[in-house]
């Protein structure tokens, strides 16, 4: 792995419009390849941090960044364009009008790292994930298998690190991205080598028109494939099985996953991944369910067509530690498991996780998606009792008290988990599952710190239970 050339991008001019987790990398990035940047930021937070960030770059580098409203957009090379920033619906941004009208293109930093990737010689390969739910343990564990058999390897995207604070990597590197919905609406020459698309689940539809517009977003994933390529598609939902039929007439290679349908070329069954019979993987304890089976059978599939050889993908998936936030065992507490899937941000992604257990206490809430939790019903019967917390409690129990599911309105999570925890104990349940169906932003800066605030409840519990009883 290596740097960019200083000079990659000289003699170029770049807006960049939000300054978060992927705007002020694509800044500091850009600096160092040479290019002009005049970013800017609506929020006083933001233009504070690029601030920050100028004053320990190398002053050549600092130098070449403004830090401005944009008026006008003439001249740019392109609109660098924070992915949570509309630029069509639900409204257009005033300065994503303005590259509109002057013709410059607006683009993700995934894109960018594409160019820049093209641009310094490499032939690295590309690989893209995207999906509503399942994206960022299927991202990570394609790349710690190409890790485990020697490839370099760099991960990011929608996850980690933004795509343009990756290295530049060899002939024989693979980028491995993980794209949303929002990152694929404005790529421009990326062609994935290997793309993917788990599944399809109703989600951001106000920012797509509804879910066909949603879907197209998602199809992007496999814009420009050619005969050399890959298309892997999930076929455990109607709307990617129809898209799967699309993909077979296409010149990629299509590749069917699924968590538990032997019809697809990759499965999961008894624990382990399946092709064509063929056992070639078993699943550990931390990948759950019939959604992480699909997601391994993804990885594997992927991993796969870039060369890796089936015993060593074998060997690190059964090495694979999963990721925090999504389903992570944090605690076990007389008797009391304590589990941890606060990036279940909408009712699909918590369906999973309630199907992995059989009774349980169940911790909801926060800013709810559309259509709430009544997608959940079938797996109301596995609540013992559930407390809400969040701006959408009661939205939420109005839906559980017409399925006659126990529940009390706990409003935070201080005083939803030490009541979780006495209930559990008193009717011998054996799981507390925070998987909240809902966005986090009304009490948290996101679902990580939600995470970790019901992590440090139920270590605090663990750690008050151990003092009294030694146990």
């Amino acid at each position: 792995m290596s740097t960019f050339s200083p000079t990659l991008f000289a003699v170029k001019r770049f807006a960049v419009l939000g300054l978060g987790r992927n705007g002020l990398p694509a800044v500091q990035a850009l600096a160092a390849c040479g290019a002009q940047v005049q970013a800017w930021d609506d929020g006083e937070a933001g233009r504070r941090g690029l601030a920050e960030a100028l004053a320990h770059m190398p002053p050549e580098q600092a130098a070449r960044v403004t830090c401005a409203p944009l008026e006008t957009l003439e001249g740019f090379e392109a609109l660098v364009l924070s992915p949570g920033i509309p630029h069509h619906l639900p409204r257009v941004h005033p300065v994503a009008a303005l590259a509109i009208a002057a013709g410059v293109p607006i683009l993700s930093d995934a894109e960018l790292l594409y160019r820049a990737v093209r641009a310094s010689g490499s032939k690295a390969r590309f690989a893209g994930i995207t999906g509503t739910n399942g994206k960022s343990t299927t991202t990570t564990l394609l790349a710690h298998i190409l890790e485990q058999a020697g490839l370099p390897v760099a991960a990011g995207g929608n996850l980690g690190p933004a795509a343009l604070a990756l290295p530049l990597l060899p002939d024989d590197g693979v980028y491995v991205l993980e794209m949303s919905s929002y990152m694929l609406e404005r790529l421009d020459t990326l062609r994935f080598d290997a793309a993917c698309l788990l599944n399809l689940t109703p989600d951001h539809l106000d920012r797509h028109a509804g879910m066909a517009g949603y879907a197209r977003a998602k199809q992007r994933v496999f814009t420009g494939q050619t005969a050399q390529d890959v298309a892997v598609i999930g076929i455990d939902d109607t709307d990617c099985s129809g898209i799967a039929a699309q993909l077979t007439k296409g010149e990629a290679s299509c590749v069917t996953v699924s968590g538990a349908n032997p019809a697809a070329d990759y499965y999961g069954k008894d624990g382990a991944i399946w092709h064509t019979q063929t056992k070639l993987a078993a699943l550990g304890p931390t990948l759950p369910g019939t959604h992480n089976a699909q997601n391994a059978a993804a990885a594997l599939a992927m991993a796969r067509f870039l060369g890796v050889a089936d015993s060593i993908a074998a060997q690190a998936i059964a090495s694979f530690t999963g990721l925090p936030h999504r389903q992570k065992l944090v605690e076990t507490c007389n008797g009391v498991a304590f589990i941890d899937d606060s990036k279940a941000t909408n009712a699909d992604a918590s369906s999973r996780a309630l199907g992995c257990y059989d009774r349980l206490i169940w911790i909801a809430g926060g800013m709810a998606k559309e259509g709430g939790i009544e997608p959940l019903a079938p797996y109301f019967g596995r609540i013992e009792h559930a407390f809400l917390i969040g701006r959408d409690a009661a939205e939420l129990a109005a839906t559980l008290t017409q399925h006659n599911v126990p529940h009390t309105l706990a409003g935070t999570l201080e005083n939803a988990v030490p009541q979780a925890y006495n209930l559990a104990q008193q009717t011998q349940t054996p799981v507390i599952l925070l998987s909240p169906a809902c966005a986090s932003f009304d009490q948290y800066a996101g679902f990580e710190t939600r995470g970790q605030h019901f992590q440090a409840l139920a270590h605090a519990i663990c750690a008050q239970q151990m003092s009294r009883t030694g146990q």
